[in-house]
């Protein structure tokens, strides 16, 4: 466990979870994904699966973030989760018409949670029913703040690939990530953490940073799979059945 902090009023504790993830985001930087993403030259394919992938965990996002809501300390604190919530049904909507449009390849093929996508959509669902409100409120934050992080440097690169393809789906799609209104709704964000750890035990604000970079390394892991797909294990009725119509 990360040792407990001595004074939260000296430092925000979302600074300290920040930095505890300090050699995690510049490994996320690398990803290759990422840097195709912005580029604007990550396979169609690639993108599609991301999208795919995406839309089964905001579905997972929205409830653990109901949850959290249902635990806030105060009414302001539980709409503003609330609202996010809602926002995260919604930004799977806007997925949902990109999937169906005419930019990606289509698939007949029915979406399932990758092991990555089950994995932190567990997480972040069990963390939220289980763990004190500061614990879930920390490690719902990473989701907000990496990619908001991240948004600022792909802007750049898709400003270029919107200037050539106004029309293209990934300088889109970093575009509202790389938004004043996201970037406050992650300000807010960081202050009701804030809030939280003020309130918390030592042993919670531990477990805070601690949930926090778990959920980064998902964050990682989710987007590297989305062009590295990790696939789940065949089981020996699957197996046998391929055998059959072989």
């Amino acid at each position: 466990m990360t040792a407990p902090l001595n004074s939260v009023d000296s430092v925000r504790h979302t600074d300290l979870m920040w930095n505890a993830t300090r050699s995690l985001r510049h490994a996320i930087d690398q990803l290759e994904f990422l840097t195709l993403l912005g580029e604007g030259t990550l396979p169609l394919d690639a993108f599609r699966t991301y999208l795919e992938q995406d839309r089964l965990y905001l579905a997972g996002y929205a409830k653990a973030l109901a949850i959290l809501a249902s635990k806030a300390p105060d009414a302001a604190t539980a709409a503003f989760w609330a609202t996010s919530a809602a926002s995260a049904v919604e930004e799977a909507t806007l997925h949902e018409s990109l999937l169906l449009g005419d930019a990606l390849p289509p698939t007949d093929a029915q979406a399932m949670h990758s092991p990555t996508c089950l994995g932190y959509v567990s997480y972040l669902v069990a963390t939220a029913a289980t763990e004190p409100y500061p614990v879930a409120a920390a490690a719902i934050l990473p989701c907000f703040w990496i990619y908001a992080d991240v948004a600022v440097r792909l802007s750049v690169s898709a400003e270029q690939v919107l200037y050539h393809d106004p029309n293209h789906p990934y300088a889109q799609w970093v575009s509202t990530y790389d938004s004043e209104e996201f970037r406050d709704a992650v300000e807010c964000a960081r202050l009701l953490v804030d809030d939280a750890a003020r309130l918390a035990t030592d042993a919670q604000r531990s477990a805070m940073i601690d949930a926090f970079v778990i959920a980064t390394r998902y964050e990682s892991m989710f987007w590297d799979s989305a062009l590295h797909p990790t696939p789940w294990p065949t089981s020996s009725s699957e197996i046998a059945a391929s055998e059959v119509t072989l």
